[in-house]
């Protein structure tokens, strides 16, 4: 049984904090392209004071291990103007996905939800039922690394069809260059499953353009930024070759900014991370920024804007 779990005290000011925000905006780096809107489609919230913890991140990790709430992305994003977000449920507790919800509910912010199931698992079409009656559940994430025993696994891909019947999507965490294959044998047999990747580019993107005709598949662009030799450079050019890559083989329909906040904070802040692409976009036409900024966004995960 699923059974909701206690609540942060959420501070209604929020909103007026994000309505506030809304008028600041960081401009893109060339000719005035600015973009009208911004949705970030990564993000992870928890609240690691809750009486039973958070199973992620670990306790002993002293970036990650604080609570992470709308109100403090709100503060890390400052002076950039967001007007919404998706939410990436993390933990693979079955009712934690009613508890990011339940913080949906009460956060303008958040426009949208993608939960934490394993196909497969006995619960699975019970709980993806019940969250899907939830008009901001939009999908599932899994890991690249299992998408392919997936695949070979008769309940498991039963699942994956139920995922697309209902017309759901499913991101699918990319950390490897081998599971772009997988990905292209999913996309295969079920053409109308709507797919994200993150967290792209990667340093090896063998395989990478299989992808390209699969035109449901989605990119976050949210694996940009690098440590090199204990340094993040911040030159937009040392990463130009990348996003140029992913340009060619996904085009500015289907790449989607994403900043996979608070993760990010491992390597760089967010600013950091949304100035690069930032300023790669700064090159491009009005109509490609608005794209890639929130347009693709509201395609991917079927947002109310």
């Amino acid at each position: 049984m699923l059974t909701s779990t206690k609540m942060p005290n959420l501070n209604p000011s929020r909103r007026a904090v994000l309505a506030g925000l809304a008028g600041l905006q960081l401009p893109l780096a060339a000719a005035g392209v600015s973009p009208s809107r911004v949705i970030d489609v990564a993000t992870h919230f928890f609240d690691t004071r809750r009486p039973q913890g958070v199973p992620w991140p670990a306790a002993n990790d002293p970036i990650l291990y604080k609570p992470s709430l709308p109100d403090r992305y709100l503060q890390a994003i400052a002076p950039t103007r967001v007007d919404g977000v998706v939410a990436i449920e993390a933990s693979p507790w079955l009712e934690d996905n009613l508890w990011l919800l339940n913080v949906a509910d009460h956060e303008a912010l958040i426009q949208a939800v993608v939960g934490n199931l394993s196909p497969g698992h006995v619960d699975f079409r019970a709980a993806l039922e019940r969250f899907a009656k939830h008009p901001l559940f939009r999908g599932i994430r899994v890991g690249g690394g299992g998408l392919a025993g997936m695949l070979s696994d008769r309940a498991k891909s039963a699942d994956l069809e139920l995922l697309a019947a209902r017309g759901l999507s499913l991101d699918v965490l990319v950390t490897n260059p081998s599971h772009f294959a997988p990905v292209v044998e999913l996309a295969r047999r079920l053409p109308s499953l709507r797919m994200i990747l993150g967290h792209l580019p990667l340093d090896d993107t063998t395989g990478m353009s299989a992808l390209a005709e699969h035109r449901e598949i989605f990119v976050k662009v949210s694996g940009v930024v690098r440590k090199v030799r204990g340094k993040v450079p911040t030159e937009f050019a040392y990463y130009k070759p990348q996003l140029d890559e992913l340009w060619k083989v996904f085009g500015p329909q289907r790449l989607l900014f994403a900043s996979n906040w608070p993760t990010c904070d491992l390597i760089a802040p967010w600013p950091t991370v949304y100035g690069i692409v930032a300023e790669y976009m700064g090159r491009r036409t009005q109509a490609e920024a608005e794209s890639f900024f929130w347009q693709n966004a509201v395609k991917a995960y079927r947002l109310a804007v």
